[in-house]
C-alpha cells in the first residue's frame, strides 16, 4: 500500500468515525451553545490531544500492552466510566437543584463555569483518555494503514494528524451551528433543558462504558 492510498483510505474510516454523534460532540455542542466559546475550543484541543496520545502511544506498542492486559484494561475502562458518570450526575444535579433565596431563573453554578481553554482543555483530555475504547480502535485499526518499508512510528503519527485535522474542522462545523442556538439558550428554561439532556447522554455513556466488555 502507498502512503498516499494509506492516508486517504484512514481519512475515509475516521472521517466515518468523526461524523458520528458521540460524547466528544455532546460536550463541544453543550459548551458552544451556552455561548462559551473558549472553554468549546478548550475541549475540542483537549479532545485532540487525547487523540494525538493514543496514536502516538499506538505507534510505539504501548497501547497493545493496553489491550492485552485484562486488569488494565478493566481499570482504566471503570475509571472513564465513572468520571463520565460523575461528570452527567453533576450537570442534572445542578439543573434541578434549589437554592434559598435563588431565583427561578438564575444559572445554576456549572453553567456559570469559566469561560476559559486550559478549564475546557483539561475537560476534553480526561474524557478521552479514559476511553479505552479509543486505544483498542487504535490498536486494531492504525495498523492496517502502515506500509511496510516505512518508519511506525512516523507514519503513525502522520496518520494521527489526518484524523486530528478531521476532527478540528468538524468541530469547528460543530461551534459555529452551536452560535445558532444561543440566543434561545438566554432562556434559563432552555439552558436547564440542555443541561439535563447533556448531562442524560453523558452518564449514559459512562453506564455504557462500564457494562461494556
Amino acid at each position: 500500500m502507498a502512503i498516499d492510498t494509506a492516508l486517504w483510505s484512514f481519512a475515509l474510516v475516521v472521517g466515518l468515525l468523526t461524523l458520528t454523534p458521540g460524547l466528544d460532540t455532546a460536550l463541544i455542542l453543550r459548551t458552544s451553545a451556552l455561548g462559551r466559546r473558549r472553554r468549546a475550543w478548550g475541549v475540542v484541543l483537549g479532545v485532540q490531544t487525547g487523540t494525538l496520545v493514543w496514536g502516538a502511544l499506538t505507534s510505539l506498542g504501548v497501547t497493545a500492552l493496553l489491550t492485552a492486559s485484562h486488569l488494565a484494561y478493566v481499570t482504566l475502562r471503570w475509571a472513564g466510566a465513572v468520571y463520565l458518570v460523575w461528570l452527567g450526575v453533576r450537570m442534572l444535579r445542578d439543573t434541578f437543584r434549589g437554592l434559598p433565596g435563588r431565583d427561578a431563573t438564575d444559572e445554576s453554578p456549572l453553567l456559570t463555569g469559566q469561560d476559559s481553554v486550559p478549564g475546557g482543555w483539561r475537560q476534553g483530555t480526561l474524557t478521552n483518555l479514559l476511553n479505552p475504547k479509543m486505544g483498542a480502535f487504535y490498536v486494531a485499526v492504525l495498523p492496517q494503514f502502515i506500509p511496510e518499508g516505512v518508519s511506525h512510528f512516523a507514519m503513525g503519527l502522520l496518520l494521527t494528524s489526518v484524523h486530528i485535522a478531521l476532527g478540528l474542522l468538524w468541530s469547528a462545523a460543530l461551534i459555529g451551528f452551536a452560535r445558532v442556538l444561543h440566543n434561545w439558550l438566554r432562556k434559563p428554561q432552555a439552558r436547564r433543558l440542555l443541561d439535563r439532556i447533556t448531562g442524560t447522554v453523558i452518564a449514559g455513556f459512562g453506564v455504557r462504558l462500564a457494562l461494556s466488555d
